[in-house]
């Protein structure tokens, strides 16, 4: 025999998350060239502005040393034929082609200077490197995603969730979220956003977690999700091998009575009766199938 109890009863839809930034930051490169170094790692912090990758920049030096002199060259000439002019012996015209040529070689060398400078791929936000995709030897381009940067203070917990319960998941609703790396905590979130379109392959959609406050947890680690989609605090509850075909069984003068009951959030060791009994209320903890209404049965307390 067991006892009705009343207590919070809460309805939840499982799934598996795993944490990644709220922003993530993708770094590419701005030009197309061979990967010659890769200077960071996965999980390493950055600053703005580090160098993350090199790239093969030999070529681009030599063009930048041969622009470098020619800018020598027009700048020097540029200021013989501008004393000559002064002096009377050349023209304004042959001055003035002299002054653009100078002008040109100094913008191909600026232009130079900023390629080369291009070749080094920099960190574009302070962070912690989430992701990395490049080897040397690769080729970056400016659409392939070198790496992915996030703030570890600002994450969120991207979860999987079967298309037959996202229904039932609304935003805003709280969840309680653990990991076998995090023994004995627990982590507080609540639902951000759920993804208008769900993945047909797996028949699942994305639902996006926002923790409750500080969460130091890192990045990419797997946590098991408990979405809470309803709760009640004073629901009469018992046990889940009590409740047998919609009813439950009382002993009435020793003798088996059956008791019509609706239930309402189901868990694994507590369902809730929404109707057709209240709490403190004696039933028989796990009726066995051939218990027929108005049988003697002998009472006994349940097993802890």
């Amino acid at each position: 025999m067991v006892k009705s109890q009343a207590g919070p009863a809460a309805q939840m839809v499982y799934a598996t998350g795993y944490v990644e930034a709220q922003e993530p930051v993708i770094v590419a490169s701005r030009i197309t060239a061979p990967v010659a170094q890769v200077l960071v790692e996965e999980g390493q912090h950055v600053r703005r502005g580090q160098p993350l990758v090199l790239l093969a920049a030999d070529e681009q030096r030599g063009l930048l040393d041969q622009a470098r002199a020619q800018q020598r060259n027009a700048d020097l000439a540029e200021q013989r034929t501008t004393a000559l002019f002064r002096e009377g012996w050349v023209t304004a015209a042959a001055r003035d082609n002299a002054t653009t040529t100078a002008q040109a070689a100094r913008a191909a060398s600026a232009t130079a200077r900023a390629r080369l400078d291009q070749l080094v791929v920099r960190a574009n936000s302070d962070g912690i490197v989430t992701k990395r995709d490049v080897y040397p030897g690769d080729l970056a381009t400016p659409t392939k995603a070198l790496f992915q940067l996030g703030d570890p203070a600002r994450i969120r917990i991207t979860a999987t969730v079967d298309e037959r319960d996202i229904p039932r998941v609304q935003v805003g609703q709280k969840a309680l979220m653990s990991s076998d790396a995090l023994p004995g905590q627990v982590l507080h979130a609540h639902v951000a956003q759920i993804t208008p379109g769900g993945d047909p392959t797996i028949r699942a959609f994305r639902v996006r977690l926002v923790p409750d406050g500080e969460a130091h947890v890192p990045m990419g680690l797997t946590l098991e999700v408990n979405i809470i989609t309803a709760i009640r605090q004073a629901a009469v509850l018992v046990p889940p091998a009590a409740v047998v075909k919609g009813q439950v069984w009382q002993l009435v003068q020793g003798r088996a009575k059956p008791v019509p009951v609706q239930t309402g959030i189901t868990g694994d060791r507590l369902v809730e009766i929404t109707k057709g009994l209240s709490a403190g209320q004696s039933i028989i903890a796990a009726p066995p199938a051939t218990l027929e209404a108005g049988q003697r049965v002998k009472p006994e307390p349940a097993q802890p």
